[in-house]
């Protein structure tokens, strides 16, 4: 908690009141009618299918919407008023919301850079949290939020909805069953439409904009639209890529279905291809993840423009087996082909009411948060379907791919302590410095 004290520190100072939560807070009790406040922070993107997910569920009240953005809060804070014709109280600094002791839940959609202090701070405040993919923004930062949600006893789910789809889980089973044979290979795909952002170059910060609190535990550049708001995930103090965006649902399904942590041999290509812009992160990335002792291996790719489908999936999972393959296309339907004329299998598709799986039905995100607040109710992290440590597992197979590329070559990690086996280059970008007021502590 080093710094929420310091800015507690600073706070009192002058002259405002904060109340100082203690180091571990005992687990609130839900009784079957007991309300669940609820907090989202950030609102710019994922965070209105938050608020949406936390509102759909039985005596769920998202009290408190938080952004470091005052212009988006006052957008989402009529939209609010306007669905539900409920108020809801706007905040710009987390750090209030952790002390905020009516909130019983936080539901984390800001930058990659943010997630795992904001997970580290709602368990210190006594707080379960729903956190958006990637969990982390780096490795070692990763293991803390897995070390502080079991310190102090906490429920945390990772935002991967498929992980609470009934046909993917359907899906996992049939090859737990030997159902296209030995499962030898996973094949990650994001084939997504991500044109040219070009460079807006620095500019004023604009009128209700807190930018320190927006950069947060990142390096603080001169401000500029190329990244406040979406394009941060291009640039690598705050993104990671689309493998460290849409690819996460990819990664962990890779990791799920061929029942892998993380790899110890990683190589990485790719590039920019297409765009003369202000993307650091490569357009097309071919990542290889291999598993040698297990003779298994994942295969990832991520391509930024005109594709062809593979499979028939655009986004979504191939696995091959000795008797056939499965495919996963998106968050919420498979299909299966065996044998060497690819005879058509079992397949499944949850359906919802929107049809997508992106948010309705039960393996969309609405599913998700159900699985979410059961688990809050109960206490019971064991009933959560994306839990801490696979938020830990797929992001760190999207770190594992982006530090090969940036290094260029072959390298070898050991699983067992979470760093690269004599690399000293390597393991200088497991982790980050951190400016000070946002340090992710070594002992949470």
């Amino acid at each position: 908690m080093e710094s929420r004290r310091t800015f507690i520190k600073k706070t009192a100072a002058a002259g405002t009141a904060v109340i100082i939560a203690p180091t571990i807070i005992p687990a609130k009790a839900f009784g079957a009618n007991d309300r669940i406040n609820a907090a989202v922070l950030g609102l710019n993107g994922r965070g209105k299918s938050h608020v949406q997910g936390l509102m759909v569920q039985d005596n769920v009240q998202v009290t408190t919407l938080c952004d470091p953005d005052m212009n988006i809060l006052k957008i989402r804070q009529k939209e609010f008023k306007d669905k539900y014709d409920k108020d809801v109280a706007l905040e710009q600094d987390l750090r209030r919301v952790m002390d905020d002791k009516d909130i019983d839940v936080v539901s984390i959609a800001s930058p990659n850079h943010w997630h795992a202090l904001s997970v580290i701070w709602a368990c210190q405040a006594g707080k379960d949290a729903y956190v958006e993919k990637p969990g982390s923004h780096n490795i070692w930062e990763g293991r803390k939020m897995v070390e502080a949600a079991e310190k102090y006893d906490r429920i945390v789910q990772h935002g991967v909805q498929l992980r609470s789809s009934p046909a993917v889980n359907e899906a996992i089973d049939l090859m737990r069953d030997g159902y296209i044979g030995r499962v030898y290979m996973a094949r990650g795909l994001v084939f997504r439409w991500r044109g040219d952002i070009g460079d807006q170059g620095v500019s004023e910060v604009p009128d209700g904009v807190d930018y320190d609190l927006w950069t947060g535990p990142a390096p603080k550049r001169p401000f500029t639209k190329n990244l406040v708001h979406y394009n941060w995930h291009w640039h690598w103090d705050y993104g990671n890529g689309d493998v460290g965006n849409q690819g996460i649902h990819e990664t962990d399904l890779c990791m799920w279905g061929l029942d892998v942590g993380l790899p110890t041999k990683i190589t990485s290509m790719g590039g920019k291809f297409l765009w003369d812009d202000c993307k650091e992160v490569p357009e097309v990335l071919t990542s290889v993840y291999n598993y040698p002792e297990e003779n298994k291996i994942i295969q990832f790719e991520v391509r930024p423009w005109c594709t062809n489908t593979e499979e028939g999936a655009t986004v979504g999972n191939i696995f091959y087996g000795d008797k056939g393959i499965l495919v996963v296309d998106g968050y919420d339907k498979y299909n299966t082909y065996l044998g060497r004329n690819r005879e058509p299998g079992k397949s499944g598709e949850d359906g919802g009411e929107s049809g997508s799986g992106m948010d309705r039905g039960a393996g969309g995100t609405d599913g998700h948060f159900t699985n979410f607040i059961e688990a809050v109710r109960k206490h019971d992290k064991s009933i959560l379907n994306g839990p801490v440590e696979t938020a830990h597992l797929s992001s760190g197979l999207a770190h594992l791919g982006n530090i090969a590329y940036r290094l260029d070559r072959v390298l070898t990690f050991n699983p067992d302590s979470e760093t690269f086996v004599d690399d000293a280059e390597a393991d200088k970008m497991l982790t980050r410095d951190y400016r000070e007021d946002y340090v992710v502590p070594n002992k949470v």
